[in-house]
């Protein structure tokens, strides 16, 4: 459906460049006319004349209307992503996209308070849970997971911990 209004928006802003463009006798002074020579001109030829001013400007709003249209398609699709079957009843999209994501690998330079930790590129990181393991100059990896979550791997540990992003 959207394609097809897409296809008829191009096709009418031919016509409307046809139908809109007056001549070129009328949009000229009798003084410019003179200056120009187009008051020596035959019928034929100011039809030639105005037949190319109708082409190049139909041509010139394709190529604009082609480049909105592509645009517009774009956000079209982003919004569709956006707006997930899941997503409109408010649940969490699970899609694969957040696998694409790569993970944030850092050291753990110390704890900022309770259950909150500062890796070395000066994120601070909160456990959604109580983290069992001393962090403190570690390699950690921060994993994307479903749903905007993300998960602490610990080096040399086999279980993730859920955290959220502080700062």
């Amino acid at each position: 459906m959207k394609r097809i209004l897409l296809v008829f928006l191009l096709a009418a802003t031919t016509t409307l460049a046809e139908s809109l463009f007056p001549g070129v006798k009328a949009i000229m002074t009798p003084e410019e006319q003179r200056n120009a020579g187009i008051d020596q001109l035959t019928a034929n030829q100011l039809a030639v004349i105005d037949t190319a001013i109708v082409r190049f400007y139909a041509s010139n709003m394709k190529s604009q209307i082609s480049t909105e249209a592509a645009q517009i398609a774009e956000k079209m699709r982003q919004a569709d992503r956006e707006n997930s079957f899941l997503s409109r009843f408010g649940l969490p999209d699970f899609s694969g996209d957040w696998r694409d994501q790569p993970g944030i690998k850092g050291r753990v330079t110390g704890w900022v308070g309770g259950n909150s930790f500062r890796l070395d590129n000066g994120q601070v990181w909160q456990g959604a849970e109580p983290i069992p393991f001393e962090l403190v100059n570690r390699e950690v990896e921060i994993a994307p997971r479903p749903g905007g979550h993300y998960a602490l791997q610990v080096e040399g540990k086999n279980t993730t911990v859920r955290v959220v992003r502080v700062k």
